[in-house]
């Protein structure tokens, strides 16, 4: 379904009951990546899933894109769609945007899963080049959707690879909620980053899953999966605490 979100027409989907969860995707790709792997969530929580502007199904509109924008599109569809706050699970790109709105809008972040991804550019073992190119299987399955045609693409891949490259961070400090940091031990994220996403934010908990990728939801679905329900469902108890002592 369509809704004005923020002044964007953004494509969204709900499914499940319970808890709401909004499911944040990657990078160049969209919401039809999670049904593999974290849709299955909808088993135990009301799961909203959404296409970035310039994403998927919903289209581009002029403009440049910054962590600014794309927070205040989340804080906007949580708001108006959602109805409230929400349990945020970003992968990649996607948990940048959740990291943003984390930061500014802590009134709307119930607990925060982020996967595979990074606080700032330095965080990437590399970014999209301006001026780039997508490898051709992002560039037909984005062409498959997008209500602005093939054609249009070179303007997301610039605009999105120019806020990839820019100076803005997120002030990890400014994070309250309770938070997940799932990587991969073979990312293109560096592993220092990962641990340093996991250091920064005072109330979370640190995931690395070995001989995993990027591309980890695809490679370990059912455990991905898994572990976001557990993190969202439970409190940890160590037997024997040292970080979380006191």
């Amino acid at each position: 379904m369509y809704d004005i979100v923020n002044g964007v027409r953004t494509w969204h989907e709900v499914r499940g009951e319970g808890e709401p969860v909004v499911l944040l995707h990657g990078g160049f790709a969209d919401s039809r990546d999670f049904g593999p792997n974290l849709a299955r969530l909808a088993d135990r929580f009301r799961v909203h899933t959404a296409d970035r502007r310039g994403h998927g199904r919903t289209p581009d509109v002029p403009g440049p894109v910054g962590l600014d924008v794309l927070a205040g599109d989340l804080a906007a569809f949580l708001e108006q769609v959602v109805g409230g706050p929400a349990h945020l699970v970003g992968y990649s790109a996607g948990g940048v945007v959740a990291l943003g709105l984390a930061q500014r809008r802590p009134d709307l972040v119930r607990r925060l899963a982020v996967l595979n991804t990074a606080f700032a550019k330095e965080g990437w073992i590399f970014l999209p080049e301006v001026g780039g190119e997508l490898p051709a299987e992002l560039a037909d399955r984005y062409a498959e959707v997008s209500p602005d045609g093939r054609d249009h693409l070179p303007v997301v891949v610039e605009k999105y690879a120019r806020a990839a490259h820019s100076d803005e961070a997120v002030d990890l400090a400014a994070i309250t909620a309770p938070t997940l940091v799932l990587g991969s031990d073979d990312d293109i994220v560096h592993l220092e980053h990962t641990l340093a996403l996991y250091r920064g934010i005072a109330d979370a908990q640190l995931c690395v899953l070995p001989g995993s990728s990027h591309l980890v939801l695809f490679e370990r679905p059912e455990l991905c999966a898994s572990l976001v329900a557990e993190f969202l469902t439970t409190t940890p108890e160590p037997l024997m605490p040292v970080r979380r002592a006191g």
